[in-house]
C-alpha cells in the first residue's frame, strides 16, 4: 500500500527518503502530514531549547580507554566505554536467546 517515497527537508534542502514502514506508523497515529524535515533537523530543532549534557571521563574497566559517560563514575562500580559496553550487550543477548 505504502511506497518510500523522497522528500526534501524545507530547513537545510537535503533530501531524505519517508519510508513506507514510516508512512505506515503515521497512517496508524492519525497524523495528516508528512514530515518536513530531515532526520538531523529534526534532532537539532528537538535539542535546541535543551542545555548540553555535562559528560564525565573515566577509565573503562574492559579496555582500559577513556569512557565519557553522563554520570559521575563511582569507584564501587565499574564504567564501560561506548564500544565494550556495546559488546557486552551484545553477549547478553546472545546468552539470554540461549
Amino acid at each position: 500500500m505504502f511506497e518510500d517515497k523522497t522528500l526534501v527537508c524545507k530547513e537545510c534542502g537535503a533530501e531524505f527518503v519517508f519510508t513506507a514502514r514510516e508512512q505506515e506508523f503515521y497512517a496508524e497515529k492519525g497524523f495528516e502530514n508528512e514530515p518536513q524535515r530531515c532526520k538531523p533537523c529534526r534532532d537539532k530543532r528537538k535539542n535546541a531549547g535543551r542545555a548540553p549534557r555535562e559528560m564525565h571521563e573515566a577509565v573503562c574497566a574492559a579496555c582500559g580507554g577513556v569512557a565519557r559517560v553522563p554520570f559521575t563514575p563511582r569507584d564501587d562500580r565499574p564504567v564501560y566505554c561506548s564500544e565494550c559496553f556495546a559488546k557486552m550487550k551484545e553477549e547478553e543477548a546472545a546468552t539470554d536467546a540461549e
